[in-house]
């Protein structure tokens, strides 16, 4: 009885996915019709596949400028909340700071506003600092609500880390900066390798800033190319989906490529000894 009961929640999660996953199979199916075949339905599916579509998107529209400039700012906030992240939440979890608990409170409450809110005085600074339509702008506002999230998670990774491997590394004289390089930052590689692949996805999917901060194709970002994808006459759905694929194939080969360590991240801490 426990082991058909199993099979029926294995198979009804099998069934959520694949529901879950419709939308992307026909997106994806969309973007290799042919042009006469977009609206029709039946037949559901496409009597041949086409590349057309994504030969237009490469060559006829700035979704490659899109691509790189998400790519490039992803990482760079990815980089930066991690090389402020690592050090703060290294401070939390072992220094004895005063008002531990109010400062880790304000961390989390710190991610409560809406960005809407901070749009206008946002706006307001990278414009008196100079830093709009660049993706340093954007990197320091990714990076900014990117940051808490970040300390958070690795605080808690911090501490399921062994106290004792770090007072080894101090006995046998190994300074600060050896112990983050050789005892900590390697204990800590499943959690900065999930607190990375989140920050980055972040980043990548931000929306809101990206269109408020950009006027031009020298930063735009994937988001808000796709937002503004070019449609005189018509909506041109077959490029829209080759554009869409496009914008969600960087996340899923950074995915399969951090599996391993994603994840062992994910599951650090849920087993006590």
């Amino acid at each position: 009885m426990r082991a058909r009961a199993r099979a029926l929640a294995d198979v009804a999660v099998v069934l959520a996915l694949a529901a879950y996953a419709i939308p992307f199979f026909w997106q994806l199916l969309t973007s290799f019709k042919p042009e006469a075949e977009l609206l029709r339905v039946p037949p559901l599916l496409p009597s041949r596949l086409t590349l057309t579509h994504y030969q237009v998107v490469i060559s006829q529209s700035l979704m490659p400028r899109a691509l790189g400039n998400s790519l490039g700012i992803a990482t760079l906030t990815t980089l930066v909340s991690l090389a402020a992240g690592v050090p703060a939440a290294y401070a939390v979890a072992r220094l004895p700071l005063p008002g531990k608990r109010l400062l880790l409170l304000a961390i989390v409450a710190s991610t409560a506003f809406p960005q809407i809110a901070t749009v206008s005085p946002l706006y307001l600074l990278m414009r008196a600092l100079e830093l709009r339509d660049t993706w340093a702008g954007l990197v320091l506002v990714h990076a900014s609500f990117a940051l808490p999230l970040t300390i958070w998670l690795l605080a808690g990774f911090v501490r399921e880390i062994p106290i004792e491997a770090e007072e080894a590394a101090s006995v046998d004289g190994a300074g600060l900066v050896s112990m983050f390089r050789w005892v900590l930052i390697p204990l800590l590689a499943p959690g900065l390798a999930s607190t990375a692949l989140l920050t980055f996805l972040f980043s990548w999917n931000e929306f809101l800033f990206a269109y408020t901060f950009t006027v031009s194709e020298a930063s735009r970002t994937i988001p808000v190319a796709l937002a503004l994808f070019p449609g005189v006459f018509e909506v041109p759905w077959g490029d829209i989906a080759a554009a869409s694929m496009l914008a969600s194939l960087p996340p899923v080969v950074i995915v399969i490529a951090l599996q391993r360590f994603l994840v062992r991240g994910l599951v650090a801490g849920a087993v006590k000894e």
